[in-house]
């Protein structure tokens, strides 16, 4: 509760904010108003003339009350121009309803995802653009396994992005000792990661860029089993066919590995999932393929804003009319009449 003395205060006033501020540009005019007034009344002031000898007449400091009944009313009319300004507090609250998906991005860091057909190469770029997904998502919980011959939940499902981001910023060529390309598995610790969920949408984006080779989950009964407990798949094929750059030789020349994805199998894993297969030959068309399951997959999150609007014009309204009131009264006391020079 703000008392009267509390709104006098310059860090009481500074933290309002106002409902018609221009009101406060009226303040410095108010000394010029009685300034004026005081020159306009000095000027008309009838004077008789009488002759004093020098020292005969004292000033006494008593003589400036006259000017008190002025003071007053200029804070008065100061008070009245708060009000007028009507400070405010607003106390704003917000609450989110509504429910975020499950996501789990399963990234291959196989040795194949050093090929440099996308910049810098295909591990890199697509722990980028796995970075900005999970930046622009809100209120989902996200998790990441990562495989190549074998399979492991890196993070688990999390709304703590930042934790996320450090470990998608950590993948490297190599973290997996057992190399190779293990879908299938994969497929298999996303599925028991996601099958306790109790989301109603529960989503897994595979990104790889070979076949099968390694494991022993057959990878199109994965994605099967996947559905069968409400997953969602998304695929992308990831890298261009033939011949990829691949380092240099001894010579410094650049080396040419071939590769060629099993785009065929990709599409059956997407179609078994209920969801859609992508492929994503460089870095834009990585970065749309992402932009375009973030626009298939929204979360149903609603933000409810509550404003509690408290106006403080009554205190400095108070402040105008005691003020008025005390003016009033001195007004016709002998400050105003028999203390004029």
């Amino acid at each position: 509760m703000l008392t009267l003395l509390d709104g006098l205060r310059y860090s009481t006033l500074t933290g309002y904010s106002w409902e018609w501020p221009r009101v406060l540009l009226l303040l410095p005019a108010l000394p010029l108003l009685f300034a004026l007034r005081w020159l306009l009344a000095h000027r008309r002031r009838q004077r008789l003339g009488v002759a004093f000898v020098a020292g005969q007449v004292r000033t006494d400091w008593s003589a400036v009350l006259r000017f008190l009944p002025d003071v007053v009313l200029l804070a008065s009319l100061a008070f009245a121009l708060l009000a007028l300004a009507r400070p405010q507090r607003t106390d704003e609250r917000v609450v989110q309803t509504g429910e975020g998906i499950d996501i789990l991005l399963v990234l291959d860091v196989s040795g194949s995802m050093e090929l440099e057909d996308l910049r810098p190469n295909r591990l890199e770029a697509a722990k980028r653009v796995a970075r900005e997904f999970v930046a622009g998502r809100a209120g989902d919980r996200i998790g990441v396994v990562v495989f190549a011959g074998d399979a492991y939940s890196l993070t688990p499902l999390t709304t703590d992005y930042d934790l996320l981001l450090e470990n998608l910023a950590e993948l490297r060529l190599g973290m997996i000792a057992n190399d190779g390309t293990a879908i299938g598995t994969a497929l298999g610790v996303a599925t028991n990661r996601l099958r306790e969920s109790k989301s109603r949408t529960k989503v897994c984006i595979l990104l790889s860029d070979g076949e099968n080779t390694a494991g022993n989950l057959d990878p199109l009964l994965a994605a099967q089993l996947a559905h069968a407990y409400g997953l969602r798949l998304y695929t992308i094929g990831i890298g261009q066919d033939g011949a990829i750059p691949f380092g240099k030789d001894e010579l410094g020349r650049p080396r040419y590995v071939e590769t060629r994805l099993n785009e065929g199998t990709m599409r059956q894993l997407a179609a078994a999932g209920g969801g859609q297969f992508f492929r994503a030959t460089d870095n834009e068309a990585l970065r749309e393929v992402f932009g375009q399951i973030n626009r298939l997959e929204k979360s149903e999150i609603k933000q409810t804003r509550f404003r509690n609007t408290t106006d403080y014009y009554r205190y400095y309204l108070a402040w105008s009319l005691g003020l008025w009131l005390l003016w009033l009264g001195l007004k016709n006391t002998f400050l105003t009449n028999s203390l004029e020079d």
